[in-house]
């Protein structure tokens, strides 16, 4: 009683589709894909937003530490 099978599923999606149309579901889909990939950007590009002001590099085996100077650029 507690489970539905498969034709259950496909009334609800035929009642779907039929409600919203093909147009909107679409849309629907796309606008939910494109938030999902800017997430997953967000949360990527999050770590990499900020270098540290010290920074510690593994060269050969070796751990070299080091700081981390900024170049400013003047406009003219």
């Amino acid at each position: 009683m507690g489970s539905f099978s498969i034709w259950h599923w496909l009334v609800v999606l035929v009642i779907v589709v039929l409600v919203f149309g093909t147009k909107k579901l679409r849309n629907l889909g796309g606008d939910v894909g494109g938030a999902v990939k800017g997430f997953k950007e967000g949360m990527k590009g999050d770590d990499e937003k900020e270098p540290s002001s010290s920074s510690s590099q593994k060269v050969g085996g070796q751990t070299i530490e080091g700081e981390i100077k900024h170049k400013t650029q003047t406009k003219l």
